[in-house]
Parts: structure tokens; C-alpha cells; sequence
């Protein structure tokens, strides 16, 4: 997985009274990823249980459970961050377009899935996960990243 960056410097806002959430310790590193791409406030990563080669999730670092309990700023901020991962992905990934899905209870912390579509089937998130390999998720990630 990526860790070419040392991302312990990563600034976080994680939740008060817990030890942090699943995306929180991935931006810090804690947990390895395939990233993509990221910024002083908003981090890219492959999804670890894809729909499709390439399905990535983009997050703020802040760490704000429901997407619309963000502020304006950082909520306009994240889309436009996604908008350049899509063009990243486009351009690695074959497909006709990139689609766009707010959804998921499991991670209390608000993500996008931005998932590459042939086929409108393709975003059915209740779809089969693909098993890939990790050598083919880090060519995947490592792809994506080069032309972000």
C-alpha cells in the first residue's frame, strides 16, 4: 500500500472522546492505503472493497460524520477535490464516465465514492466487491495518482 508520504504530519481534526475513526487513522497513516491523492484538507484512497477497478473514496480530513453537517467551504471544497480525482481516473481507468454516490452508514466519517461507469449497474453499491490483489491495487492507485 502507499506510504510513500509520511502522513503523521496530516492535519486532523479527530472526534473528541474516542481514539478516532477508521478514515481519521487512515489520513494519519495508522492504517496503510492505496492513495491517491491528497491535500492539506482532503485525502483520495482506493477503496479496499471495490465495486470496480478504480472505485476510490474521497474525504475531508475533518472528521464530520453526516456530508451535510459540513461547512459550506469545506463542503464545496471536497467536491471540487473529487472533480480532479474523477478527471484522474478517467483518464487511467477505461470508462464513459465517473459516477458520484453519498451513501454508507458503516464509517461515521462523510465520504464520496467516486466509481467508474461502463454501465449504470456498475454504481449498484450492493454489487459483488472485486478480490484484487494488492500488487494490482497499488498499480491501480499508483496509475491514478500519476495522472492527478
Amino acid at each position: 500500500m502507499n506510504t510513500n508520504i509520511n502522513n503523521k504530519n496530516a492535519s486532523v481534526s479527530p472526534p473528541s472522546g474516542d481514539l478516532g475513526g477508521l478514515f481519521t487513522r487512515i489520513i494519519t497513516g495508522e492504517i496503510p492505503s492505496y492513495k491517491i491523492a491528497e491535500d492539506e484538507r482532503y485525502y483520495a484512497f482506493l477503496d479496499i472493497n471495490p465495486i470496480v477497478k478504480g472505485h476510490t473514496l474521497v474525504i475531508p480530513k475533518q472528521e464530520i460524520d453526516y456530508i451535510f453537517d459540513l461547512d459550506d467551504t469545506t463542503l464545496s471544497g471536497l467536491h471540487l477535490f473529487a472533480k480532479k480525482v474523477a478527471k484522474a481516473i478517467e483518464k487511467t481507468i477505461p470508462c464513459k464516465r465517473i459516477a458520484v454516490s453519498v451513501l454508507g452508514l458503516e464509517v461515521p466519517h462523510a465520504h464520496i465514492h467516486l466509481i467508474p461507469l461502463n454501465k449504470e449497474t456498475d454504481a449498484n453499491i450492493t454489487n459483488p466487491k472485486l478480490k484484487l490483489e494488492p500488487a494490482e491495487m497499488q498499480e491501480i492507485a499508483e496509475k491514478i495518482r500519476s495522472n492527478f
